[in-house]
């Protein structure tokens, strides 16, 4: 059997090795040149292709006629995309003889679209795992393979949750490959009722909003947790307050204030929502550096001081 492979990330990665290791034969593996600026904390695609002597490319437009050409000439049995960027056009969904399948890092019909691990964590949800499926020209719509589950906790950080979507994944492929290689894997439609679509994020996104509550704002954070994603953050007198790291437990509310505050009480930082839910800041940095709650009264001037609107 003979698999086109387009692929980026750990995700890509992982899925890349269950397929060598399956004996698939792979004629081309296509991947993203890593962007600049851009923090590459993930394996390399590229490097996994290079050390097992197979051809990899980096187009930016993957659907150039010329290696579209070079595709069908290796007359492939399957098209695997494993966190591969772009969406990929009809020419490509109709080369191979079996059909072209994506690795989607969420439990499909469950945040649909993009970010799904990073969505999931903002939307507080409790799990949330991998989905292999068929691809079509509709995004993440098509009928799944096999998809497998992991949790979320409370305190984990959208990176954390990658982990386990990564190893999610390899497990999905490994145990769905054999009958599909077979060819008597079992496909079931989606019912999309059950989800919804989310779109791409940006990192002026990441602006607390001032009507959110404790719990909302802990997701947020978590869900944007530098060094791997750019951040949550506030205002304070026209200063860009990053936070970092909060900590979430049920604590006594106070009387709903006005808007959204950040203290220093009893040798610990607070954000207080403006419901009256109270929130531990764990790190914060501004742009003359870490803000403790040993220098914050000295730094802004109070104790308590309002998030600017």
């Amino acid at each position: 059997m003979k698999a086109i492979v387009f692929a980026y990330h750990d995700v890509g990665v992982r899925c890349l090795r269950v397929l060598l290791d399956a004996g698939v034969e792979v004629p081309l593996v296509v991947t993203h040149a890593d962007a600049a600026g851009e923090a590459i904390w993930f394996s390399s695609v590229a490097g996994v292709a290079t050390a097992h002597g197979l051809r990899c490319v980096t187009p930016a437009d993957p659907h150039l006629p010329e290696l579209l050409a070079e595709a069908a000439a290796s007359t492939p049995d399957f098209l695997f995309s494993f966190y591969y960027r772009h969406m990929l056009k009809a020419p490509w969904l109709q080369l191979p003889s079996r059909g072209a399948f994506n690795m989607h890092g969420s439990l499909l019909p469950q945040y649909r679209g993009r970010a799904p691990v990073n969505w999931a964590v903002i939307e507080g949800a409790t799990q949330t795992g991998a989905t292999l499926h068929r691809m079509n020209e509709k995004p993440d719509n098509g009928a799944i393979v096999d998809q497998c589950a992991v949790p979320i906790l409370i305190d984990d950080t959208a990176h954390e949750v990658f982990g386990k979507v990564v190893v999610a994944a390899e497990i999905v492929l490994a145990r769905s490959l054999p009958l599909m290689l077979a060819g008597t894997a079992v496909e079931r439609p989606q019912d999309l009722s059950q989800g919804r679509y989310f779109g791409g994020r940006k990192p002026e996104d990441g602006l607390i909003p001032g009507s959110a509550n404790a719990l909302q704002i802990h997701n947020l954070v978590r869900a944007l947790a530098p060094p791997h994603y750019p951040g949550a953050f506030c205002h304070i007198g026209g200063e860009r307050i990053r936070i970092d790291s909060t900590r979430f437990a049920e604590r006594p509310r106070r009387a709903p204030g006005a808007g959204l505050r950040l203290a220093s009480e009893a040798g610990a930082l607070w954000l207080l929502a403006a419901d009256g839910s109270t929130l531990e800041v764990l790190a914060a940095q501004g742009p003359a550096g870490a803000i403790d709650a040993a220098g914050f009264e000295r730094r802004f001037g109070a104790p308590c001081v309002p998030v600017d609107h």
